[in-house]
C-alpha cells in the first residue's frame, strides 16, 4: 500500500511538469469592435474612424455573428453585430450599414447557425469595392479570413 501510494506521488511528480508546461488553449481576443469602426455620419455618409483606419492592412480580430450565407458553397459570409435571420448588404456602399463586415476566407469552412458567436480573424481592407465573383459591394472587409465559434 506505501508502495503504490509512493509510485503514485513520484508519477505525479513526473507528470506535472508535462502538463504545466503545455500550453493553455488562447482564446481569441478581439482587437476591433463594431463599436469603434466608425466616428460618426457626414453628409457623405459613414466617417471611419482613425482606429478603423489604423487597422488597414492589420490582421484584426472581432467578434460577431454570421448572417444566412447566400449560398451554402460560398468562401465570405457577412459578420454582423447582432444575429441577423436574413443577408443584410445593400446594393451600394452608399447606404453600408454600420453594423457589418465582409469576410472574404482564405479556404471554406463551414458555416454556423446566426444564433453563434464567432471570433474572425482576417486582414482588414477599407474602401468601396465590388466583387467580381459575386457583385457584392463593401466599405469595409476582412480578407484571408478564419473563424471559430466562441
Amino acid at each position: 500500500m506505501i508502495r503504490r501510494k509512493l509510485l503514485s506521488a513520484a508519477l505525479i511528480g513526473f507528470a506535472a511538469p508535462i502538463f504545466t508546461s503545455l500550453p493553455a488553449r488562447a482564446e481569441p481576443k478581439p482587437n476591433l469592435s463594431f463599436d469603434e469602426m466608425y466616428a460618426g455620419y457626414s453628409v457623405l455618409g459613414l466617417k471611419l474612424s482613425e482606429k478603423l483606419k489604423s487597422l488597414t492592412g492589420k490582421e484584426v480580430t472581432i467578434l460577431g455573428f454570421m448572417a444566412p450565407p447566400l449560398k451554402a458553397d460560398a468562401k465570405f459570409f457577412v459578420l454582423t453585430k447582432e444575429p441577423v435571420s436574413l443577408c443584410p448588404f445593400c446594393s451600394t456602399d452608399a447606404d453600408w450599414p454600420e453594423s457589418i463586415i465582409v469576410v472574404f476566407l482564405s479556404e471554406k469552412q463551414d458555416f454556423v447557425q446566426a444564433n453563434r458567436i464567432i471570433a474572425v480573424t482576417g486582414t482588414l481592407e477599407l474602401g468601396s469595392r465590388m466583387d467580381e465573383e459575386t457583385g457584392f459591394v463593401s466599405l469595409v472587409r476582412l480578407v484571408n479570413a478564419r473563424f471559430e465559434v466562441i
